[in-house]
């Protein structure tokens, strides 16, 4: 076969089904994936939280908020999530899935490798996978009350213990529209986009480095919730 037949190579590219309130399915190819950070719509107390990290060895960014490109492959729809070691964790967010005609809303968990982290966020977050809701609301079905709804998290211990990690609410981070606007300015409102939020505050003093992670959409108005959940599962040693 020569290089003129040769097919051209294809990118892996995920396809994610997402269940809409009125019965009806969505299926998406991954195109691009994309993360977003330091995405607190109070910019003060996102300079606070970086100057913590920085004590921390996490390089700052050097614009906020920050959008980080993942590999497409990495978006999924899983209840298990293989790590190299004990020191990773998840992010509670909520994720715009861009379609052929509409724009949904899910929740996702962003894993990140904390310990890779110190060295690079943007290699930290292409360690993991980002977990993503397997249903969806229309954006246009909730806009109009985006900020009340709650975006939580939860931590399994080894012992079984379930403990609320985030708890928060849309209202506390940029909003969808903000990530559409930045999307269109750079060319990449397109099908199979998929953009994860950026997180909220973790509770103080709970572990995050647990063997499972759960989080949740909760609209207040329709008391309708999407849910993402899976066990963490370390991997063995390598050899050599």
């Amino acid at each position: 076969m020569t290089a003129e037949t040769a097919p051209a190579p294809r990118p892996l590219r995920p396809r994610l089904t997402f269940a809409l309130p009125d019965g009806s399915t969505r299926e998406v190819e991954v195109a691009r994936l994309l993360n977003a950070g330091y995405a607190g719509r109070e910019q003060d107390e996102v300079r606070a939280h970086i100057a913590e990290l920085a004590e921390l060895g996490v390089p700052a960014p050097t614009t906020t908020p920050a959008l980080y490109p993942v590999a497409p492959y990495l978006a999924a729809q899983t209840d298990v999530v293989p790590v190299q070691h004990a020191r990773t964790s998840g992010e509670a967010e909520w994720a715009l899935v861009v379609t052929e005609d509409d724009v949904l809303l899910t929740v996702a968990c962003d894993h990140t490798d904390r310990a890779l982290e110190v060295h690079g966020v943007a290699w930290s977050k292409n360690a993991s996978p980002d977990v993503l809701g397997t249903a969806a609301w229309r954006l246009a079905d909730v806009r109009d009350h985006l900020d009340d709804i709650a975006l939580r998290g939860w931590v399994t211990g080894t012992d079984g213990v379930r403990t609320l990690v985030q708890d928060s609410t849309l209202g506390d981070l940029l909003t969808p529209d903000h990530w559409l606007g930045v999307l269109r300015e750079r060319g990449l409102d397109l099908p199979g986009t998929v953009l994860a939020s950026g997180t909220v505050a973790m509770v103080p003093g709970v572990d995050q480095f647990a063997p499972r992670w759960d989080v949740e959409l909760h609209d207040p108005v329709t008391d309708l919730r999407i849910t993402a959940g899976y066990d963490v599962e370390v991997m063995p040693e390598p050899v050599g």
